[in-house]
């Protein structure tokens, strides 16, 4: 992957999930310095990225927060994220705290039940023309 890709944080999500898309725009909306790029974990470069980072290409329980050469899965991820919004969301951040494997046990039942609860798409999102150069 290009250097000129890593200088941002980028997301990893399940491209077909609803829950996850509706992520991808809420941190659109709450990242005006556009700091964060985006890719689906079925793409090319999302694969891509998965295999440099040693995760896993078939199983998408999780989105990554990839920051340079360091990736981070569920809970970890999420506060991360949350830590570099804009607004109170950077609030959620001292959760870290909490040891990762009693966060992630909250993390894994939300992901595990996403499909039903929030449903599934049969493709990738498109995103808009504004957010498509937010994507890799």
């Amino acid at each position: 992957m290009p250097e000129s890709i890593k200088k941002n944080p980028i997301l990893l999500f399940d491209g077909v999930c609803n829950l996850c898309n509706s992520m991808v725009t809420f941190v659109i909306k709450h990242d005006p310095k556009a700091k964060f790029k985006f890719a689906s974990l079925q793409s090319e470069i999302g694969q891509h990225i998965l295999k440099e980072h040693s995760l896993s290409t078939d199983h998408f329980d999780s989105f990554y927060y990839i920051d340079g050469n360091k990736a981070f899965t569920k809970s970890t991820a999420a506060l991360k994220l949350a830590k570099n919004l804009d607004g109170a969301w950077k609030l959620l951040y001292p959760l870290i705290i909490i040891p990762k494997p009693l966060r992630d046990i909250i993390y894994s039942f939300v992901a595990k039940n996403r499909y039903r609860w929030f449903g599934k798409r049969n493709e990738c999102m498109l995103p808009n023309p504004e957010m498509k150069k937010r994507f890799l």
